[in-house]
């Protein structure tokens, strides 16, 4: 188990100090922010949607570990998928982290170090939060999007 607790915690760590596609993305296709109004965490996603593929997808913001590592390994688990591909593992990364899994989740790479996040409720907001504003963003619209 301390093994497991290792990993995670190297790859949450590696992803907060290294975020990978972080900064903007000019011009946007779609984007929007979100806020995490409990600890104050901030992010906006933006991506290019091409012929229904995520060719490209960035984020910016401020936050906890958890959610700049969750908002860093969602880029690069959605670029060059289908937005189909891409709802479908943010369903599956919804259910892990809340602990709501409907079966496997060895198709989720990297993205599995997350499930202990659903040990720490408040935690799973800040894990969610990039996730929901990108699925945010694919729905269109120009409202912030809110943990709350």
């Amino acid at each position: 188990m301390s093994d497991l607790r290792e990993l995670y915690q190297e790859t949450i760590l590696g992803h907060y100090k290294k975020p990978r596609n972080f900064g903007k993305l000019p011009p946007p296709s779609r984007h929007r922010e979100g806020y995490n109004p409990l600890c104050g965490d901030k992010v906006t996603v933006y991506m290019h949607v091409k012929d229904d593929v995520v060719t490209d997808i960035r984020f910016e913001g401020s936050g906890c570990a958890i959610s700049t590592a969750s908002a860093s390994m969602m880029t690069e688990a959605l670029k060059g998928k289908t937005v189909a591909e891409a709802e479908e593992i943010f369903k599956r990364f919804h259910e892990l982290v809340t602990g709501k899994e409907a079966g496997d989740n060895d198709n989720l790479g990297k993205l599995a170090v997350f499930a202990g996040v659903r040990e720490f409720p408040a935690r799973v907001k800040c894990a969610t939060l990039a996730w929901h504003t990108f699925h945010a963003a694919l729905e269109g619209g120009e409202q912030p999007v809110s943990t709350e």
